[in-house]
């Protein structure tokens, strides 16, 4: 059997489970072909094809299904609408694969997350490769293993972003979305940019997602918004060991707008917001962050 190729978008969902899909497919004749870092083209690509009112992050990512579009087999896309009834996701994460699906026309895999249903990742990735023919026995062992190697690898990230707690240098929380934060063109230079003034970046999604999920309850005991509470639940964790927070987020994201929004009445610590819509240019940011974390440095606390 011809090894099949399945297109992975490099944006939204890839940040959350890159690791899973990898370690899960490598067990069969599948290779996974992933579109590469983000540049202008394929965010122009992505912004052609899309309507205004979708987020920067929506529009990053139709970019890169284009991008892949005659190098694959299929693209896969999740469609993702909860992990239980106070653990919703945003409404892009279940609407990205009927958007897709008729923006473009390809072959799409997909299978759904909707615990509220019974519907798993576990049992979606199964289904995906038992109908390419494998076996069923063979791919939920497969599963076991993957999320194995996914447990190990985290937990090191987590660690190695919880020792940076007991830096010297003064510690900045960013708080965002993976998929905004390690983005090429959304999120690494603002990290470039926050490195270079000699700061300690904590990371918000490396932590324990059960521990932040639950600590968000201190913030709000209503949001139920999962990835916003596994974001703001690492305030409270870490609030007494940082300096200050940095929030990134995309124009317009719902959630975010909210969520954050709610944060900065409750803050104790000082905080800087960066929404990014015009990725033109970096000169603007660059300027609040250095002034940001000069005003943090000069010891002026944000009430």
């Amino acid at each position: 059997m011809a090894k099949i190729k399945i297109g992975i978008p490099r944006s939204l969902f890839y940040y959350y489970y890159k690791d899973i899909w990898k370690y899960f497919f490598d067990e069969f004749n599948i290779e996974l072909i992933i579109s590469p870092p983000t540049n202008k083209t394929i965010m122009e690509n992505g912004i052609k094809f899309s309507i205004d009112e979708m987020c920067v992050s929506m529009k990053n990512y139709i970019g890169h299904v284009y991008y892949l579009l005659d190098k694959c087999d299929y693209i896969l896309i999740p469609r993702i609408s909860n992990y239980g009834n106070d653990n919703q996701t945003c409404t892009n994460f279940l609407a990205t694969y009927d958007i897709i699906n008729n923006i473009f026309d390809t072959k799409i895999l997909n299978y759904n997350i909707n615990l509220e249903n019974n519907e798993t990742e576990e049992k979606g990735l199964i289904k995906i490769v038992t109908d390419f023919g494998y076996s069923k026995e063979y791919a939920k062992k497969a599963y076991k293993n993957a999320i194995k190697k996914v447990k190990q690898k985290n937990d090191k990230l987590i660690k190695d972003n919880i020792k940076k707690l007991d830096s010297e240098k003064t510690k900045i929380l960013l708080i965002g979305h993976p998929y905004n934060l390690y983005d090429n063109l959304i999120g690494k230079e603002i990290i470039k940019y926050i490195e270079l003034n000699d700061t300690e970046i904590i990371y918000s999604d490396l932590f324990h997602k059960d521990i932040t999920n639950t600590l968000s309850k201190k913030l709000s005991y209503s949001l139920y918004f999962k990835y916003n509470k596994e974001n703001i639940g690492s305030i409270p964790l870490v609030e007494d060991k940082i300096d200050g927070i940095i929030f990134i987020s995309t124009f317009p994201c719902s959630p975010d707008s909210l969520v954050n929004e709610l944060m900065f009445r409750k803050l104790k610590k000082p905080y800087l917001n960066l929404i990014i819509d015009d990725l033109n240019s970096m000169t603007g940011i660059e300027t609040r962050i250095e002034s940001f974390i000069d005003i943090i440095k000069g010891g002026v606390i944000n009430e």
